[in-house]
C-alpha cells in the first residue's frame, strides 16, 4: 500500500500538472507530444503507486519528449522544468 503524500509532493505534482496542461493546450505542440503529456497527467493521478514511483515514471515519459525533434524550443524548456520538479520527489 502506498504511503501518504506529503504537502511538498502534492505541490510538486500540482505544478507538474499545470505545466503539462499548458503543453496540451498549446496549439504549436504536435499531437504525439500532447498524448505523452496526457499519459503523464494520468500517471500523476495513479493512486496505486507511491509518489516516488509516479515521479520516476513521469520523468521517463517526459525525458523522451526532450529528445523529440518535433518539440518546440519553449516546450523543451518546460520539459526540463518538469524533470527538475520531479527529481525532488523520492520515496
Amino acid at each position: 500500500m502506498p504511503r501518504a503524500i506529503t504537502e511538498e509532493e502534492k505541490k510538486g505534482f500540482e505544478n507538474v500538472e499545470y505545466l503539462l496542461n499548458g503543453m496540451i493546450k498549446d496549439r504549436s505542440v504536435p499531437r504525439n507530444i500532447k498524448r505523452v503529456a496526457q499519459r503523464s497527467i494520468n500517471e500523476l493521478h495513479n493512486e496505486d503507486e507511491t509518489p516516488g514511483v509516479r515521479s520516476s515514471n513521469i520523468m521517463y515519459m517526459v525525458d523522451d519528449l526532450a529528445q523529440d525533434a518535433n518539440i518546440p524550443f519553449a516546450q523543451r524548456t518546460t520539459v526540463y522544468r518538469i524533470i527538475s520538479i520531479l527529481e525532488k520527489i523520492k520515496d
